[in-house]
């Protein structure tokens, strides 16, 4: 891909945010746009990043029997006026809503009314169960503080997944099964992130967890028990019960011994039970030939904060410890090296093209800078900012038959002969879902 197609703005960058600086930088320079508070548009790149991340989802959420579906985002009031949930959501500010004189309509704050109208029509027998389906897209809730560009918005990306039961056994085995989905997932995404207990607030249920990804800009107090190792969220200490219930589930007695940390949410799951199956009148026939109503599991993750936080935390700094640029990881970059030719010298500039059209036809994600009016320099520092962990400036070295290859992370240049250059990148393309770097397969390539 050509630099000039991408909408990148090149400026210099100013006053950037301390508490978000990645993020902040991807305002300053077009890769994602402010429409109003709290609602964003993805520029090139963030965009491909955010399929990325959708695409191990869906692999892993696939891999452990979850069914991919798609529920509609405008959905009729009268769903939720069946669960009993409209009015309370109405009440809290929280719902955007659609009034026309052919009814009315919400766009979706969550999913728990359309997906069990979706099951409860297909869902008949206790033979097809337990079932989990997913799906990835947009939700909108009227938050009254946004905060932090995309960790808190009106409008964001959501995985969100519900899992339909017999019984307690099933949402045991299908809560076990998603949490160790998840685990893969953030580790896949090179995230941290760790379940600890937490409140089922308005959704319901008996029993959740949240993925916590530790962090210093998070807004959740995460509290952790050093004799038991247990963790939580803070929030558990407002229950009327809270000494009974940490207790009971995660044997802590001495609150004493608490740790407290910051984190930032990246996902929760639910048990819900059969909440929402009782006040939909979802039911399925069980063993006996009777009606019993479906044992729930509800299971998020936020995609747009998770695409946030893989972006802060590929943040490379500088010897003080300032925002330096981004390095995005192998497997999730959309590009993995950005090419800077000398479009001022005809011979390197037509070789330097030649080499990148290459790469192209041979399916390697490239970027280059075909900007003729702008520096070497400034381009330079436009390669830091897009997240490719690599760039190479194609000039001089190509007299000796060489090109020199920096890793955007680590500062380390390498130098690779010119006919080994686009064998070298295209075995890095292949390996590009296992995160495995160019370093690594030099090294393969000696041996």
């Amino acid at each position: 891909m050509k630099v000039s197609k991408i909408g990148l703005i090149g400026k210099k960058l100013t006053n950037i945010d301390s508490q978000y600086p990645v993020q902040d930088m991807l305002i300053q320079t077009g890769q994602i746009s402010q429409f109003a508070s709290g609602i964003y548009a993805y520029g090139h790149i963030p965009y491909l990043v955010k399929k990325n991340i959708d695409e191990i989802i869906c692999e892993v959420l696939s891999k452990y029997g979850s069914s991919e579906i798609s529920l509609p985002i405008l959905q009729p009031e009268s769903l939720w006026q069946e669960s009993g949930r409209l009015q309370k959501y109405i009440e809290e500010g929280v719902m955007f809503r659609c009034l026309t004189d052919k009814g009315n309509f919400c766009l979706a704050p969550t999913a728990e009314e359309a997906v069990v109208s979706y099951a409860k029509s297909r869902l008949s027998s206790y033979k097809q169960l337990p079932v989990t389906f997913f799906q990835i897209g947009e939700k909108f809730r009227n938050e009254i503080r946004t905060r932090g560009f995309l960790l808190r918005g009106k409008a964001f990306d959501m995985m969100d997944a519900y899992s339909f039961g017999k019984d307690q056994n099933d949402l045991d085995i299908e809560y076990e099964e998603m949490k160790k989905a998840y685990i893969e997932i953030f580790d896949r995404l090179g995230l941290e992130a760790q379940p600890v207990g937490a409140d089922n607030g308005s959704i319901g249920g008996s029993r959740s967890e949240e993925f916590m990804c530790m962090s210093s800009f998070g807004e959740d107090n995460i509290l952790f028990d050093e004799k038991t190792g247990q963790a939580f969220n803070s929030e558990l200490l407002d229950r009327p019960d809270c000494k009974e219930y940490l207790k009971e589930i995660y044997g802590i007695e001495n609150i004493d011994n608490l740790v407290s940390k910051k984190a930032v949410e990246l996902g929760h799951i639910f048990q819900l039970g059969d909440n929402y199956a009782k006040s939909m009148n979802a039911t399925f026939i069980n063993e006996n030939g009777q009606s019993q109503n479906f044992c729930m599991g509800c299971y998020g993750i936020g995609v747009s904060r998770t695409l946030a936080m893989v972006y802060e935390n590929s943040m490379v700094q500088d010897v003080n410890g300032k925002f330096a640029g981004v390095s995005l990881p192998i497997n999730i970059t959309p590009y993995l090296l950005y090419i800077i030719p000398k479009l001022d010298d005809f011979e390197k500039s037509k070789q330097a093209i030649a080499i990148y059209e290459n790469l192209v036809s041979k399916g390697v994600s490239v970027l280059f800078d075909d900007r003729p009016d702008i520096s070497i320099g400034a381009k330079i520092k436009d390669s830091k900012i897009v997240g490719t962990p690599y760039v190479s400036v194609f000039g001089n070295t190509l007299e000796q038959g060489t090109i020199e290859v920096e890793n955007n992370a680590t500062g380390e240049k390498l130098v690779i002969e010119l006919e080994k250059f686009i064998e070298l990148l295209i075995e890095l393309q292949s390996n590009k879902k296992n995160n495995i770097s160019l370093e690594d397969i030099i090294k393969n390539f000696t041996l």
